[in-house]
């Protein structure tokens, strides 16, 4: 490919094939220093990182932009969905789709994202996810029915889908190991804080003005970051010479169909299968069975392949197999919970939507305090055991939830336990991230960057189907063994229905009327505390999960103290 050892063909604009490459020529590190270290096979701005001659801090804060808007759009349509289907004349259960058809298109993107960097050019690859997610979001505002809203919600899953992973491989080497904790605090920020808002700002949005906005707000954010990453953001070396490399290789086609059969159906399963009784619906069956087809297919064909689209053979690596059962596990509590606080607060304590995702909010706030202090002792303590730390709180703030939540609990409560427990994923983000990038060629950065965020998306889908499908079938369990006790027999109901029915008549009803009236209120009280134990099982659920990780994080190899050469191998 070269003439001399650890040149980049090409890469000294105009020089050379063989001549290795000075950051005079492609800027961003020292002007003395040759672009590749050839004892070692590594760039030598890996030590220094590649900002293209821009402050590196710009970098992450234009990058981070768009995808705090592609992650908020994640939930803030959520509480929008009835006022879609009123305006659209459609059922609430076809309203759905607007989300399901979002995540499908979302889901397939992410794991190929890698692949679509190398292939295209990194800034081209995410400029062109920006402007995707951009239009369709616009007309996705302008729908005029809900089968357009569907397609173009679609688009814009697949706009969005490439954004994280993107941000994530331009902050790796945008930034130094020493410095790589805070860029990956700056992308925590955008991770977290948006689900807790969208579901307030949505509300806030859907209340006063129109569900519409909630699509519209995203156009002047996406075009703002459009012109900004075209002044900011600059590909590597090393990924230009792996484009060039890329050039005449044929295109994985059937890798490609059958990772989008697989995860298409496999969020298709997820999203509908609660609502469809799961296994009792042939159409559930049926996808699942297309989806395990096609993912042990897939699986089969890319480990043999020798130029897969997913490079699955990464997973070998044992601190990126266990980073990402982190993160995936990470993504079921964190989702999970986010949905199942608020549902508790509208469902059970008749709270609104606006002011049950105001209670979440808080906790937004305490992580992006916390995140800059992870961010800098990542360079200065094992990242393991700040995710110890953080799996510890988590787990820990779960189970003190599920003995603290109760229908008496005040507004202030909710907002310190949700506090709770953003502190422990405050300190998981980072950890797991650093951990997931130690000792990974930068030209397998972007590879790294779609497998994580795949993780942490699907994680997050299976919180979500797992935390509604348990809460649902507990109920029932619950509903069964407390009507069990509420019989004839029973003094302290028969007492209690007394009671009730002597105040009915006071109130004016009859006889006949108030025992009705309190038979139905004491009915009432069974299935809101069936609902409420539900929910504290669920809570237990998660808290039991995340603590398993607490010595899974230790299977994962040290990561290279600050300072120390990566193995780019």
């Amino acid at each position: 490919m070269s003439d001399a050892p650890g040149a980049i063909p090409g890469g000294a604009r105009g020089g050379p094939r063989s001549a290795p490459l000075v950051d005079g020529g492609a800027r961003g590190g020292p002007r003395s220093a040759p672009l590749v270290d050839t004892s070692g096979g590594r760039p030598a701005y890996f030590n220094t990182g590649w900002t293209g001659g821009q402050n590196p801090w710009v970098i992450a804060l234009v990058v981070t932009m768009a995808t705090f808007m592609e992650v908020l759009d994640t939930s803030i349509a959520n509480v929008s969905l009835p006022h879609i289907a009123g305006d659209l004349s459609v059922s609430q259960d076809e309203s759905t789709w607007v989300l399901t058809s979002y995540l499908v298109s979302n889901a397939i993107v992410l794991p190929i994202s890698g692949w679509l960097s190398t292939k295209m050019g990194r800034k081209r690859f995410y400029m062109t996810c920006v402007a995707t997610f951009t239009l369709s979001s616009f007309l996705c505002g302008m729908a005029p029915s809900l089968g357009m809203l569907i397609f173009f919600r679609v688009l814009q899953g697949i706009g969005g889908g490439g954004l994280g992973p993107s941000e994530q491989a331009i902050l790796a080497d945008t930034f130094p190991p020493s410095r790589r904790g805070m860029a990956m605090a700056v992308y925590g920020m955008a991770v977290v804080l948006a689900p807790a808002i969208g579901p307030t700002l949505g509300g806030f949005i859907t209340d006063n003005f129109n569900w519409r906005w909630v699509f519209f707000i995203n156009v002047p954010v996406g075009l703002l970051s459009l012109i900004l990453s075209n002044r900011v953001v600059t590909d590597p070396p090393h990924l230009k010479l792996a484009r060039e490399n890329a050039v005449g290789v044929a295109i994985d086609w059937l890798g490609l169909a059958l990772i989008a059969i697989a995860l298409g159906c496999f969020e298709f399963v997820l999203d509908k299968g609660q609502e469809d009784d799961w296994f009792h619906a042939p159409v559930i069956v049926w996808f699942s069975v297309v989806s395990a087809t096609a993912f042990v297919a897939f699986v089969t064909w890319e480990w043999n392949h020798p130029n897969p689209v997913v490079d699955l053979k990464m997973l070998k690596r044992r601190s990126f197999a266990v980073s990402n059962v982190l993160m995936l596990v990470l993504g079921i509590a964190l989702f999970g919970s986010t949905v199942l606080l608020p549902q508790y607060l509208q469902i059970l304590m008749g709270y609104t939507a606006q002011q049950s995702g105001m209670a979440l909010s808080p906790g937004g706030l305490v992580v992006i305090c916390l995140l800059p202090l992870v961010g800098r002792s990542i360079g200065k303590m094992d990242a393991r055991l700040l995710a110890t730390f953080g799996f510890a709180v988590l787990s820990g703030s779960l189970f003190f939830m599920a003995v603290t939540v109760d229908l008496h609990m005040d507004f202030a409560t909710a907002v310190e336990l949700r506090a709770i427990q953003s502190v422990g994923l405050a300190f998981l983000f980072v950890p797991i991230n650093t951990m997931s990038y130690a000792s990974v060629a930068p030209q397998k950065y972007n590879q790294v960057s779609g497998i994580m965020n795949l993780s942490r998306n699907i994680g997050g889908d299976i919180g979500i189907a797992f935390v509604t499908t348990l809460i649902a079938r507990r109920a029932q369990v619950h509903q069964n063994e407390l009507g069990a006790h509420a019989t004839a027999l029973s003094t302290t109901l028969q007492g209690r229905l007394d009671a009730l029915a002597h105040a009915m008549q006071h109130a004016g009803f009859g006889a006949a009327q108030s025992i009705a009236r309190a038979s139905g209120m004491m009915y009432r009280q069974l299935l809101v505390q069936a609902t409420q134990l539900a929910y504290l099982d669920a809570l237990r659920v998660l808290a039991f999960a995340t603590a398993l990780m607490v010595p899974l994080v230790w299977l994962a190899e040290r990561p290279p103290a600050r300072g120390a050469p990566s193995a780019g191998h």
